[in-house]
């Protein structure tokens, strides 16, 4: 038996899978954000873990026998969260998320200051990112930045917590701008420029390797019959990605949790930083990944959902199956955006309002913006010359097929539906607790999934969104320069 638990913004799920692979029982609990001004975005660390300590306390008492049974725990989580620790392991303030956009000027600070910071981490340097965090840190709270000891990522926080080790993996780690992704080994000169050294970073591994041992009081806490040990892990889309066994040159998938991603694996390293591509370590040796990231996909739904009193569930029933393309045009920049515009400045819009838009439409257009938003995502993969035919599709928005219709008709390309989207980063957690616990290979634990259902492209749709996405991109553009707000 082996227990995936995946460290989302919105929630901490634990996943219990059995030897076949089939889910055995889940749990999972929600989190809270944090945003004590504009463009911040934090958590207690001390919530991931309670969150954590619920989620497993109520899988044990579900299913006391799998549980007693467990051999291997994985673990995935949101990536770029800046955990600082002091001597004592205490944190020394809430973790700075991944969709924090405060470090807009260290980021800038850091490119001037490393040259060929692109060619080292594969990436453009972004506030999303950790390395610009501590420089923020280091200038505007300097009395913490003096007592920091250790620096984690989020999962790797609880995995201290868990196991007592610092321990990442290089998936998680290639998200820092700390890592030397080429060489899969944390860049010297990269910490340096941070005011950091090696003495601060974890030990790395990859993430189907053996990384710690349960301690004996939680495991005596969930009664289980022996001291599990933990895998590497990986972060959320890199675990995603071994759920899905999207580990080979060329495997592709669209995720639509809080942010949307379009990944695609690669058997070398491929950056592309010109267009804010992402060039990460795979959580498995030997292998990297591409993603264009957008930061609100299924945010943006759940903030209009706010906005209109209405559940998401009667938004989308609302819009059912689309015709044509909305009359409205949405950006989804709520908080900024990364693929391919790397602006943490730019904000979100509605346009080409009349006196017919309804909710509706309104609700379209956000669907669409964020379709039209993966497809800036796709256009700029394809121009570092990776090719994606098709996609599996995973989160929570993979719950909607009026979504992934719109999605596949804007990408031009066949989309996936699985039997179960939701687990994705759990479950592929708990696959690499398997091998870390057992010892197999990625080939040979990593199968393909069930797929519920593909859904081509509509011809007459996608032609007639060609051209909105020439309209979408101009907003951008109009957009990306802010106005006078004095």
């Amino acid at each position: 038996m082996f227990l995936g638990i995946d460290f989302g913004t919105s929630a901490v799920k634990a996943l219990l899978v059995d030897g076949a692979q089939k889910t055995v029982g889940s749990a999972s609990v929600a989190l809270s954000v944090q945003r004590p001004a504009a463009g911040y975005s934090e958590q207690d660390p001390a919530a991931w873990w309670q969150a954590m300590l619920d989620a497993v306390d109520a899988l044990a008492r579900d299913h006391p026998k799998a549980v007693s049974a467990v051999g291997g725990i994985g673990l995935s989580g949101q990536m770029h969260g800046a955990v600082l620790l002091d001597a004592a392991g205490s944190a020394l303030r809430p973790a700075i998320l991944w969709n924090d956009v405060r470090s807009t000027a260290e980021c800038e600070a850091l490119e001037l200051a490393v040259t060929d910071l692109r060619q080292i981490t594969g990436n453009i340097a972004m506030p999303g990112f950790t390395a610009p965090k501590l420089l923020w840190v280091r200038t505007h709270e300097p009395a913490v930045f003096a007592r920091i000891h250790t620096v984690l990522l989020p999962k790797a926080y609880i995995r201290y917590r868990l196991t007592g080790e610092l321990i990442e993996e290089m998936s998680d780690a290639s998200g820092t701008l700390w890592l030397d992704v080429g060489k899969r080994d944390w860049s010297d000169v990269m910490l340096a420029a941070t005011g950091l050294s090696r003495i601060a970073m974890p030990r790395l591994v990859e993430g189907n390797a053996a990384a710690g041992t349960l301690r004996p009081e939680l495991a005596a806490r969930w009664h289980m019959a022996r001291r599990p040990v933990l895998a590497g892990g990986a972060g959320d889309n890199a675990a995603g990605a071994v759920g899905l066994s999207a580990i080979h040159a060329g495997n592709a998938f669209v995720s639509l949790g809080t942010s949307g991603v379009l990944f695609a694996a690669t058997d070398r390293f491929r950056p592309w930083p010109q267009a804010a591509v992402h060039a990460f370590c795979h959580a498995l040796p030997g292998r990297w990944h591409q993603m264009g990231v957008t930061l609100s996909a299924a945010a943006s739904l759940a903030w209009w959902a706010g906005v209109t009193g209405r559940s998401e569930s009667d938004l989308l029933a609302e819009v059912g199956a689309p015709v044509s393309p909305s009359a409205a045009l949405f950006l989804p920049y709520l908080g900024g955006e990364r693929t391919p515009l790397n602006n943490g400045a730019i904000r979100g819009a509605f346009a080409e309002l009349s006196h017919d838009t309804d909710r509706r439409l309104l609700t379209q257009a956000v669907l669409e913006g964020v379709a039209f938003s993966l497809r800036d995502c796709l256009d700029a993969l394809s121009a570092s010359g990776t090719r994606i035919a098709e996609a599996d599709v995973i989160g929570g928005g993979s719950r909607s097929r009026t979504w992934i219709a719109i999605i596949a008709s804007v990408l031009g390309i066949p989309l996936h539906r699985l039997a179960d989207g939701e687990n994705g980063a759990a479950f592929g957690a708990a696959r690499l607790a398997r091998m870390a616990a057992t010892g197999e290979s990625p080939e040979a634990v990593c199968t393909p999934p069930a797929r519920a259902e593909t859904i081509m492209p509509d011809e007459r749709l996608a032609e007639a969104y060609a051209g909105r996405i020439a309209h979408y991109r101009e907003l951008g553009q109009r957009c990306a320069t802010p106005f006078d707000r004095h």
